[in-house]
């Protein structure tokens, strides 16, 4: 005989829908966020911040269930999140030569666990508006930064010709004239080519003028640029 549907059955069912729709939720907005860390050669990508956006959510689902009804504090797991995530971020940031990389992927791995709590917290509306934002924040607001000429970032220059010391001195001098410091040069030859490559970290518009003053010294047959893989 089949048994109706009692209210808590019912209640049972709307409260795993729930469950399952804030997870959905939460991993669909971190893989958006990854999506755009991914697309843009990032360390922490698609799976990192699903995985961290899902587990913040759940963790936040959790820590009322564990403090029971009589618990004291029922956001003391879901508060726990926060130091977590701090310690997950610094493993990002790392400083190399002159400068610190990573603070932008630490930052959002920290935001996107502040969204998988919101998923979890059934606040909807405000995860959906803080994903766009963060994807705004890291899209918009980077390109109108290198637009606008603001923000330094790293390039690998690579010069190719026959004489390697006149090639040096080209370089030293045309670097000079930009400003800029020359540091950790390498130097090695492919039978009469000889290859110097030098990273430098300046802005667009100065990146410009040195190409083109690169281009122009005679002892120089080639100049390419490469990004760096350690940009943040």
């Amino acid at each position: 005989m089949i048994q109706p549907f009692s209210f808590t059955t019912i209640e049972q069912m709307v409260m795993v829908n729930s469950t399952v729709g804030r997870l959905l939720l939460a991993s669909v907005l971190g893989a958006c966020v990854g999506l755009e860390r991914e697309l843009n050669h990032k360390d922490a990508g698609v799976r990192t911040n699903l995985l961290i956006c899902m587990g913040s959510a759940l963790f936040t689902l959790l820590s009322p269930v564990l403090a029971g009804d009589v618990g004291t504090n029922r956001g003391q797991v879901a508060s726990n999140i926060v130091q977590g995530i701090g310690f997950l971020g610094a493993g990002l940031i790392l400083r190399n030569r002159d400068r610190v990389s990573g603070l932008t992927s630490a930052a959002a791995v920290w935001v996107v666990a502040s969204i998988g709590m919101a998923c979890g917290a059934g606040l909807y509306a405000a995860a959906v508006v803080s994903a766009v934002m963060v994807i705004a924040a890291l899209e918009i607001v980077g390109l109108l930064e290198h637009r606008a000429s603001l923000k330094k970032y790293p390039l690998i220059y690579e010069a190719r010709g026959r004489d390697q010391t006149l090639m040096l001195r080209s370089i030293l001098d045309a670097v000079d004239t930009a400003g800029e410091r020359l540091c950790a040069m390498e130097s090695d030859a492919i039978g009469e080519l000889q290859r110097v490559t030098f990273p430098i970290n300046t802005t667009r518009r100065h990146h410009e003028t040195l190409r083109v003053r690169l281009q122009s010294e005679p002892a120089i047959d080639a100049i390419l640029t490469f990004r760096d893989p350690e940009e943040e």
